[in-house]
């Protein structure tokens, strides 16, 4: 995703109004899709624009590629569509649709409980069972409450990494104490990154959650976005891939 369509998402949304706290119901599940482990995630929100109150990030423990997901939540049910490509990202995820979103088509029908998840996957000619167990939740919309570990899997990626952000409540607030770069093919952690926040910022920005850590390519290098809420004195914390180290560091 390119930064800047970033800002302009986030610039629309300080001109409409909207407070920089208190946007996020968060749960995350564990369970399968047919025979095959998944991690969930899913926010849900009053709107996201164009009919969207659920959107997602979710990736099959084999692959540990994160697939963005969003549709709409009518009571116990679930309905979600996933991202198929980096155009429908920015033309549903960024920029919004012109016009109600139609999730009539999408491969996911579930219902919802306090402890878990059910429903099916389908696409064509295939189709599976999906049952997830909710193992972590977040919620910041009034008291503040956080259940459990609660794992990010922000949509961001490159080809070998995936990016995880550790949330965790503190007498600031609920924010992301850590950043992890997940090694796809390890399937585990090579590096945390930690945040000198006492504020209680980091990751608190972009309404999805999930994009509030963005990829994007300066100079032929790698650069990975952290975004800070803090009302109109939100910033972001750039980090650059060294190709050697196979590290991430804050940019000077």
């Amino acid at each position: 995703m390119g930064r800047g369509l970033v800002a302009a998402f986030f610039c629309l949304l300080m001109l409409s109004g909207k407070a920089f706290a208190g946007w996020y119901q968060v749960e995350n599940y564990e369970g399968s899709i047919g025979p095959n482990p998944v991690h969930f995630s899913l926010q849900r929100y009053a709107s996201f624009g164009s009919g969207i109150t659920v959107e997602g990030s979710y990736f099959y423990d084999a692959r540990q590629n994160p697939i963005a997901i969003y549709g709409k939540a009518e009571g116990s049910k679930l309905t979600l569509c996933e991202i198929a490509d980096d155009k429908e990202f920015q033309r549903v995820l960024v920029m919004g649709s012109k016009t109600p979103v139609d999730t009539s088509g999408c491969p996911f029908s579930l219902e919802i409980s306090d402890s878990g998840v059910a429903g099916s996957w389908s696409k064509g000619v295939d189709k599976f069972p999906v049952t997830l167990r909710k193992v972590a939740s977040l919620d910041d919309t009034g008291d503040l409450k956080i259940d459990g570990t609660v794992e990010i899997p922000f949509w961001a990626e490159t080809t070998r990494d995936r990016f995880a952000g550790i949330y965790t409540k503190s007498d600031a607030g609920i924010c992301m104490t850590k950043m992890l770069v997940i090694d796809k093919k390890k399937k585990k952690a090579v590096q945390e990154i930690g945040f000198d926040d006492e504020d209680c910022n980091a990751g608190m920005s972009t309404t999805p959650i999930y994009m509030n850590v963005q990829k994007w390519v300066e100079s032929g290098k790698v650069i990975i976005s952290v975004d800070f809420g803090g009302g109109k004195f939100a910033s972001a914390n750039d980090y650059v891939l060294n190709p050697k180290s196979r590290k991430y560091h804050l940019k000077q």
